[in-house]
């Protein structure tokens, strides 16, 4: 079986935890009441789509010879950039789930009494649970040797990120209002921001 060999093993061990946070969170969040939702017909969608390249193929990967036709081989060096790569997205995974709380859901959902949280992970970027995912993606092609279950995840994880990021920020604008904007003009959106309009200010004025 596929997972007995390290790499895939590491990978299996790391999708379990993976879903274990996912989980615990979930259960947490589960009976805080919705104020706004946009869980519409395209994110059902989205979020259907994601079960395939995140579990599903990579689980007949690991326990069955189907998909055995897509695998190639990479440099013995990669694998182990893979195991960094997805270490560091299961704790930037937990640390941005840490930090939001009560205030996370899975749907683009608003709770009531939502905070915005600028503090722990979020005082750099204002969506580390999605970097954490790109992370996670890049890690899975890395780490399980075969074109399409390794490199799946990425295109479908594309399409929901780039669906649901600019929805997010604007429904938190709505909320928000100037605080949600000020903080934008700080923070990346998956990358700390190193120039900032509040710097670029205060170099022009120590010129």
């Amino acid at each position: 079986m596929n997972c007995l060999q390290p790499s895939n093993g590491v990978f299996l061990a790391g999708l379990i935890v993976f879903f274990l946070i996912r989980y615990v969170f979930a259960i947490r969040a589960k009976c805080e009441t919705k104020s706004v939702s946009k869980f519409d017909g395209i994110e059902k969608l989205l979020l259907a789509a994601m079960f395939p390249p995140t579990l599903l193929l990579p689980l007949l990967y690991l326990f069955t010879p189907l998909l055995a036709f897509a695998d190639y081989r990479l440099p013995s060096s990669l694998p182990w950039c893979g195991v960094v790569m997805m270490l560091s997205s299961l704790w930037l995974f937990y640390r941005s789930h840490a930090d939001l709380g009560l205030n996370w859901s899975v749907s683009l959902e608003l709770r009531k009494g939502h905070e915005l949280i600028t503090d722990g992970v979020y005082k750099f970027i204002r969506h580390p649970m999605y970097a954490a995912i790109w992370l996670w993606s890049i890690a899975q092609g890395l780490l399980l040797q075969n074109w399409l279950v390794g490199w799946s995840v990425i295109p479908v994880f594309a399409a929901m990120y780039f669906h649901r990021t600019p929805r997010e920020e604007h429904l938190m604008c709505e909320l928000f209002g100037d605080t949600y904007r000020e903080y934008m003009l700080r923070t990346g959106r998956l990358l700390p921001r190193i120039w900032t309009k509040n710097s670029a200010e205060s170099h022009r004025q120590s010129h």
